[in-house]
């Protein structure tokens, strides 16, 4: 399906998008920032997983230029639309990632590498038989947990009350791993947004409440 984002002009993600295929195989060794950003390996690294059309990197991004951003997308048309916008925006700190973003933290992303982990209004799976695809499990918090720095978040925002719910479980069950924490809204949210993705725009259009919270990294058990 095509959603026609580019409105009949080519998406160009050079210089900005790389794809699953690009990655060396997942035996050759975890992957950290400097693989994204040889040129400054060392600055704070935040990963968002389900970008869309990269409202919130666009906006985030050139607020902090001292942090390196990744923005990762399963949906082709969506990557590569997020991908030309960034590309064409000239902003020097992000790069995409067309990949699965659940497969890619466990098998590449190395430990300790992310100051920040962004999870923006996921897709909810809603039927029982999908759950197993939402994002948060009990085995990706701890992935989360390995690839954090200490002191580092899991920030969760949905308009989904049964996701919502599932999050508290999932939560509930990590507390060995994390502390949840109120959700703080970046500043390059406009007035009373949350986050500002457009996804967050359309659903407050719907009237649909918004759920946020924070899982900021606890040490790791001795």
């Amino acid at each position: 399906m095509s959603f026609g984002l580019g409105h009949g002009r080519a998406l160009d993600v050079t210089g900005v998008g790389r794809s699953q295929q690009d990655l060396p195989p997942p035996e050759a060794g975890r992957l950290g920032p400097a693989w994204f950003f040889p040129q400054r390996p060392d600055a704070p690294f935040e990963l968002e997983i389900g970008s869309g059309k990269g409202t919130f990197l666009l906006q985030e991004a050139p607020a902090h230029p001292d942090v390196n951003y990744l923005g990762i997308e399963w949906a082709g048309e969506f990557y590569r639309y997020a991908a030309d916008r960034i590309r064409r925006a000239g902003i020097p700190n992000v790069r995409m990632l067309y990949a699965d973003a659940s497969e890619f933290v466990r098998c590449w992303l190395a430990d300790a590498s992310c100051s920040v982990v962004h999870l923006y209004f996921s897709d909810p799976w809603p039927k029982a038989r999908h759950h197993k695809r939402r994002v948060v499990q009990d085995a990706s918090l701890v992935e989360f947990h390995r690839v954090l720095r200490p002191g580092g978040e899991l920030r969760l925002v949905t308009d989904h009350d049964a996701l919502w719910a599932w999050y508290g479980e999932r939560i509930a069950a990590a507390g060995h791993l994390f502390d949840a924490v109120p959700f703080e809204r970046p500043a390059s949210a406009a007035s009373g947004e949350v986050v500002g993705t457009n996804f967050e725009r359309k659903y407050r259009r719907e009237g649909r409440p918004f759920h946020a919270v924070t899982l900021r990294r606890r040490p790791a058990s001795a």
